[in-house]
């Protein structure tokens, strides 16, 4: 059986379609570090991870919850986070952490910033009250100008709103 011109081109094509499909893996979907369904690379079994250090806290505990659309209350999801977040950081008193505040892209950089203010000092006086010492905790916000998601979106507006704990010595 002989194909024509048209007809050896499609199947080359669809095999090479396939061929690609085949190799392509999807990425870890991880809902432990940086909020539920938040796509990563895949990482090393936590149990490589030493305890203590900032991969761990990142990896195991959760560096950032999320907050609603023009909010900066921590919501039940966030508060679960930073519950495990006051529980490491009693364990490992070595750390000191700055409490970032982030928005999305909507709204005047003055609002944002004082909005992200809000959010990073909602997250402070969380751990405060969970018995984390005051002078541990400092607060900065970036308003809206270190997005982790770039789009006009939904779904990179709710990753952006977000208040993130970086440890620091």
């Amino acid at each position: 059986m002989r194909l024509n011109t048209f007809g050896s081109k499609f199947v080359a094509v669809a095999a090479v379609g396939l061929l690609l499909a085949a190799c392509e893996t999807a990425p870890k979907t991880d809902s432990t570090a940086g909020g539920a369904g938040q796509t990563r690379a895949a990482t090393a079994p936590t149990t490589s991870i030493s305890p203590g250090t900032v991969q761990d806290f990142q990896v195991n505990v959760g560096d950032r919850v999320f907050f609603d659309y023009d909010k900066f209350e921590v919501k039940p999801a966030g508060k679960a986070t930073l519950d495990k977040q006051a529980a490491w950081l009693k364990r490992y008193g070595q750390w000191k952490i700055v409490v970032e505040g982030h928005c999305d892209e909507r709204g005047t950089r003055e609002y944002n910033l004082a909005l992200g203010e809000r959010r990073a000092n909602a997250v402070k006086s969380y751990l405060i009250n969970q018995g984390i010492p005051a002078n541990r905790v400092t607060t900065i916000s970036y308003g809206k100008e270190r997005p982790v998601a770039l789009g006009s979106n939904e779904a990179a507006w709710a990753q952006n709103r977000r208040g993130v704990t970086v440890l620091s010595n």
